[in-house]
């Protein structure tokens, strides 16, 4: 009798226990059956390699070392090429100058007075002595002619002739003697002396145009068109020689720079055209086209995580233009390849 009454009461339960596990067993395989389709039909996520743009930037300096006078730019102004952009005050410069100038001064004078020869009154009393060596050799000449003819007359002797004789010859050496001083002064000074003049003038020329190549670095120039990136002093600041005073941005000159794996080569090659996004100009998509790619080295090399079966990844640098002008990119945004 006890057993006819319980059995009413066991079959509900039992019928719940079997329903309950009835439902998880069809839970169960739902979740199976869902985890296999989406590992058969579920894409598997793209690769993101992320880069930064970049543009060609220039350190603008001199070679004037001085004080910062005048800064006629500011940070983030625009400038052509040949815009003046700033002012460098060098008083050592200033008195260099000076001083390379006197040198040529002098050397100038000291040039033309070789160019211009003798003074006149020395060349007019070498004159004067030929004009005198004339004379004796007339007066000689004469004296020697009587004494020949009185010789040949017997008249007188033969060491009378030949004293007057040496007399002439005397006055016709000293005739050449003075003639050779009026050339010499008439001519001035010599071949050598004057080339060595005409050096130290081309030296003195020399020492100016080094000064004033560096004078002309008071002024610095924009050398391209761009945007001034960066000013480092202040005005009344002393920089010295090659310093940077400012960096100027090419911004027609950019480029975006991406650091991949070597196994990502194969969709990076060199000539070939990607797809880049830029998050911040509205997650803008544009082509660009890869013209550098380089090793970084071995100290940017991807280390495998297992002992085996698997190596190292050197990584490489790659370079891309984009083939329509980006205004808006900036140098230091974030671009995006999905691989």
């Amino acid at each position: 009798m006890s057993d006819t009454k319980n059995s009413p009461a066991a079959n509900p339960e039992q019928r719940e226990n079997k329903i309950l596990m009835v439902a998880m067993g069809v839970m169960l395989v739902i979740c199976i059956v869902l985890a296999i389709l989406g590992f058969c039909f579920l894409n598997k996520p793209k690769e993101i390699v992320e880069g930064q743009a970049d543009a060609t930037s220039i350190r603008i300096s001199g070679k004037l070392p001085g004080r910062v006078m005048k800064i006629y730019v500011h940070e983030g102004d625009q400038v052509k090429a040949g815009d003046t952009l700033v002012h460098i005050h060098s008083s050592l410069a200033d008195a260099k100058l000076m001083q390379a100038e006197g040198m040529e001064t002098v050397a100038r004078t000291q040039n033309q007075k070789v160019d211009a020869g003798t003074r006149k009154q020395i060349v007019q009393a070498a004159r004067d002595l030929v004009s005198q060596a004339e004379a004796g050799v007339d007066i000689t000449k004469k004296t020697y002619t009587r004494m020949e003819n009185l010789f040949k007359e017997g008249v007188i002797s033969e060491q009378k002739r030949d004293e007057a004789k040496a007399a002439y010859d005397a006055a016709v050496a000293a005739h050449k003697a003075a003639q050779s001083q009026l050339d010499l002064a008439v001519s001035g000074a010599q071949k050598e002396d004057k080339e060595s003049a005409a050096a130290l003038v081309d030296v003195a020329k020399g020492g100016v145009a080094e000064v004033q190549s560096l004078l002309e670095d008071q002024y610095l120039i924009a050398p391209c068109d761009g945007q001034i990136d960066a000013v480092y002093p202040e005005e009344s600041e002393l920089v010295s020689l090659g310093a940077p005073i400012m960096s100027l941005l090419k911004l027609k000159d950019k480029w975006v720079t991406f650091n991949v794996r070597e196994e990502l080569l194969n969709d990076m090659p060199m000539g070939g055209e990607i797809e880049i996004m830029i998050p911040a100009l509205d997650q803008k998509k544009v082509k660009a086209k890869i013209y550098y790619i380089r090793d970084l080295g071995s100290y940017a090399t991807w280390q495998a995580t297992k002992a085996t079966g698997q190596w190292d990844s050197k990584t490489f640098e790659v370079k891309a233009r984009t083939i329509d002008t980006i205004p808006e990119l900036r140098p230091g945004m974030s671009v995006v390849y999905f691989k």
